[in-house]
Order: structure tokens, then sequence, then C-alpha cells
């Protein structure tokens, strides 16, 4: 099996079409579709099914597609660890928290596409916690307080948040003053998330509950406004909610514990030059200017 007919497959199931991985390549169409009937003949199965628009990945397709970034991961970091000098190269493919992407990671990565002009930056957008390793991310970042894993974890910064309510919530429902009450409030979350609070020296976690749900920050910061109930979020979500007096702070006594940025990684010896060169530069910029404080 010839790793580059792998390499294109991955291309072509990420770039949704065999057009959209010719331009992503630099190859011509007829190349990629050779190489991907090629690959298709020696595994003895259809991967893509042809449609009028476009094509579409086949339920095997969809499985050979997780191994196969899998593979291409391995051979590009065998490349690094045999050819460690000189500029940095090949494809950097990040998962990156929707909330905070857009705004305050992308600069960063715009950074870092011009300090080198010859990798390629592909990223995800998404406050799921994916699954980085079978879908074929080199690393992640995200942001909170981070659950137990196999993966490895670098902090690049801090993040600071508070819990907060609308007036209107606050004058129909009153403002939770002690962890206690905390349990009786309607709590707007991204899934089954707990939350952490100071109880003087101490850490206390609590499960919250609530009957409204989103996928990421900025929709729960509306919701809140909306007065559907108190939520915790980062300050750099909430402060101009605040400035405007649309959300005001709750249960001040009881602050959350700072969380943290991170870049997370498959398990390995160590990093790639990639995935390094992100991290330091995420620790550079966050340092200089911390924007999620």
């Amino acid at each position: 099996m010839d790793i580059e007919d792998v390499t294109t497959f991955v291309e072509v199931a990420d770039a949704g079409g065999i057009s959209g991985a010719a331009r992503r390549l630099g190859v011509s169409k007829s190349i990629v579709s050779r190489r991907l009937s090629r690959l298709e003949t020696e595994l003895g199965v259809q991967l893509l099914a042809r449609t009028t628009r476009g094509a579409a990945l086949t339920e095997a397709g969809i499985t050979f597609r997780n191994h196969a970034a899998i593979v291409r991961a391995e051979i590009d970091a065998a490349r690094e660890i045999i050819r460690p000098a000189g500029d940095l190269r090949g494809r950097l493919r990040i998962s990156v928290p929707l909330t905070f992407g857009p705004t305050h990671f992308a600069p960063i990565l715009a950074e870092m596409a011009r300090r080198h002009p010859q990798l390629h930056i592909h990223t995800a957008s998404s406050d799921r916690f994916v699954d980085i390793i079978a879908e074929g991310f080199d690393c992640a970042i995200r942001v909170g307080y981070l659950p137990d894993s196999n993966l490895i974890a670098r902090r690049v910064g801090p993040i600071y948040g508070k819990l907060v309510a609308s007036p209107d919530y606050i004058k129909a429902h009153g403002a939770p003053e002690t962890l206690d009450e905390l349990s009786a409030h309607e709590a707007l979350m991204q899934g089954t998330e707990t939350w952490q609070f100071m109880d003087g020296d101490e850490i206390v976690t609590v499960h919250p509950r609530g009957r409204f749900k989103a996928d990421n920050g900025t929709a729960l910061a509306v919701a809140a406004a909306a007065g559907l109930g108190v939520a915790w979020l980062p300050d750099c979500v909430t402060h101009q909610y605040i400035a405007s007096g649309a959300l005001v702070p709750v249960m001040t006594r009881h602050p959350p514990p700072s969380a943290g940025a991170y870049v997370i990684r498959p398990p390995g010896q160590h990093p790639s030059r990639k995935v390094q060169a992100l991290t330091e530069l995420l620790i550079e910029r966050l340092e200089e200017y911390p924007p999620l404080a």
C-alpha cells in the first residue's frame, strides 16, 4: 500500500471531494482520482461514493479515514525526527474551541502561519471535546478544567471566570449566595459538566442542573442575558454584558478557581516540532497580552 495514496485519501475525505483535495495537494484531479482508485483496488472496498454533488465517504471510507489519519500523523512525526533542522513543513491540524477560536486564537494561528511559510495550518472550531487521535488532529487547544485522560497537556495561559445572571432573573428568582443555594437555581451549561468554587482555601465541586444547554459560551451568555438562569462563563465572554448591565456577577464570596488554556496532544515521548512551535508561540503571545484573562 502506497503511503502517498493513503495520505491523498485523507485529503479527499477532509476536503469533501477530489477537486478540493487536488487544490490542497497542488496536483491535478486525475492524479488524485488515480491514487484513490489504486487504494480502493488494494483494499478491495469502495471508500468514496461519487454523486452529482461531489463525493461522500462510504461506511468503509469513514472507518479507514480515521486509521489513515493516524498513519499519516505517524509518518509526519517520523519525518520530523529524522529531519529536525530547517523550516517547518507539512500540515498542522488543530482543533480549537468555538467560543475562543475565531476571536482569541485565530490571530495567534495567523502569526504561526506567517512565521512558517512552508507550513499548512488547518483548524476546526468546536467546543466539543474532539477525539484528537481518532479524528486525526495533531493537537487541540482546550480551555477550562481538563478531565483525566491519557493525553498530554501543556498549560499555555490562565482563564478567569465568574458566575453571572441577568437582573431580571435575580428579580424573579433571587441570587444564589451559598453553594447550597446554587442547587435550587437553573444552570446554563454546555453538557453535564461540573462547576468548581472556592470555599476558603478549599475547592468545592458542584453538579449544577438546568434545562438549557448550548455547545458554546457565547450562546450561554445570550441565554443568561435573556434571564434563563445562572452561568459560569469566562470574563472575556461576559465583560461586555457586565459593562452594559445585562449580566451581573453572583455568589462572589465563592469565586471559581482560575482555569487554563492548554495544548493537548496524543501521548508520545516528544511533541512534534510543529506542535512545540505552536505551544511556544501561544505562551509567548498570552504572556505579552493575556486575552483570556
